[in-house]
C-alpha cells in the first residue's frame, strides 16, 4: 500500500481491494476509527479525495488518493528529558518501538516523574521536530528490559490498542529461571489476580483476571541448575511470566518478589521479540531488542 505524509496529512492511494467503498467504510471498518476522531474530522473538513472535499459515502476507485488529517500538534503529556543511549528499534511517521533499560519505568505514575522510557521518548520527539502526545500501546515492569511500542498519533494508538487486546502483537520473551525443566514446551493457563497480603505482589487465582503464557524451553544449565525459557503472552496481566513461572515452580533469577534468588541485580527477563502488521500500511514489522545490561545477566547465550 503506497502511503506519503504532507505536513499534517497523510495520504494512501487506494488499494485494489478498497474499490467500490466508501470513504466512510474505510474510516469506520477498515481503520475502526473512534467515534470522537471521527467527529472530529467530520467537523473540521479533515478528509478529502484527490485533494477535495467529498461526501463520505463517494465510492472509491483504485489508485484514487485519499488525504487524512491525521499529524495534529499535540502536547507531550509528559516532561521531555534526555536519556543516553536511547535505542530506536524502528521508527515511521505512526509508530516508534524501543528498548526500555532496566530499572526505568515505562510512564510516570504520578505528576512530574521522571526517568521513565517515555520521558524519554518525549526528548527524542522534540529533539526531532515531532510535536505529538506519547502514546504507550503496553507496558514492561520497571525491572524488565526490551521491546514497547509507541504510536504516534490517535489512529496509530487506537488500531495498535484494537491488534494488542485481539492478540495480533505477538511479543516473545527471554527468561533465566531456577531449575531444569522437563517439560520441554506448554501453555500455562491460570488466572491472575492482587494478593490482598502484599501491595504490588500478583497471585494465581480462580476469581482473578484471564491469563495464558506460552512457554518453550530453549536450553538447560546443569551446572547452574538453570533454564533459558522463550516465553509468548496471550494475556497482558501485570507480572503475568513472574507469576506463572513461579507458580509452575521455577521462578525468574533475580525476582526475589515471587521466590528467586538474588544472583543477579533483577529479574532475568528480556522482552527479545515483537512482531505485527503495520497499523495502517499492514506491512510485517519484526523487530529484535538486544541485551542491554552491564554487566551481562543473559551472558553467553546462544538461542
Amino acid at each position: 500500500m503506497l502511503t506519503k505524509r504532507f505536513g499534517e496529512w497523510f495520504e494512501v492511494e487506494v488499494p485494489r481491494d478498497w474499490e467500490g467503498m466508501t470513504i466512510e467504510d474505510v474510516l469506520k471498518i477498515v481503520w475502526s476509527m473512534p467515534k470522537q476522531m471521527l467527529h472530529q474530522l467530520r467537523m473540521e473538513k479533515g478528509v478529502k479525495l484527490k485533494g477535495e472535499q467529498k461526501p463520505w459515502n463517494t465510492p472509491l476507485t483504485q489508485n484514487d488518493k485519499l488525504q487524512v488529517h491525521l499529524f495534529i500538534e499535540e502536547d507531550f503529556g509528559v516532561e521531555p528529558e534526555y536519556v543516553p543511549d536511547l535505542q530506536i528499534l524502528f521508527e515511521d511517521d505512526h509508530l516508534l518501538i524501543a528498548n526500555k533499560p532496566p530499572g526505568m519505568d515505562t510512564h510516570p505514575n504520578e505528576d512530574g516523574q521522571l526517568g521513565t522510557l517515555a520521558n524519554a521518548v518525549a526528548y527524542y520527539f522534540q529533539v526531532n521536530g515531532v510535536q505529538t502526545k506519547v502514546r504507550h500501546i503496553h507496558r514492561l515492569d520497571h525491572d524488565t528490559t526490551g521491546a514497547i511500542i509507541f504510536a504516534k498519533h490517535k489512529l496509530a494508538s487506537a488500531i495498535l490498542d484494537r491488534r494488542l487486546e485481539n492478540r495480533e502483537i505477538k511479543r516473545t520473551y527471554l527468561a533465566l529461571v531456577h531449575g531444569i525443566i522437563k517439560q520441554k514446551k506448554g501453555t500455562i493457563d491460570a488466572a491472575i489476580g492482587r494478593d490482598r497480603h502484599h501491595p504490588t505482589r500478583r497471585r494465581v487465582s480462580p476469581t482473578g483476571q484471564k491469563a495464558i503464557t506460552k512457554f518453550k524451553v530453549l536450553q538447560t544449565f546443569a551446572n547452574k541448575k538453570m533454564s533459558l525459557v522463550e516465553l509468548e503472552l496471550l494475556t497482558g496481566r501485570t507480572h503475568q511470566i513472574r507469576v506463572h513461572m513461579s507458580h509452575f515452580g521455577y521462578s525468574l533469577i533475580g525476582d526475589i518478589l515471587y521466590g528467586g534468588q538474588p544472583i543477579v541485580p533483577r529479574q532475568a527477563l528480556h522482552a527479545a521479540r515483537i512482531s505485527l502488521e503495520h497499523p495502517l500500511t499492514n506491512e510485517k514489522i519484526m523487530c529484535e531488542a538486544p541485551f542491554l545490561d552491564i554487566p551481562p545477566i543473559f551472558e553467553n547465550i546462544v538461542v
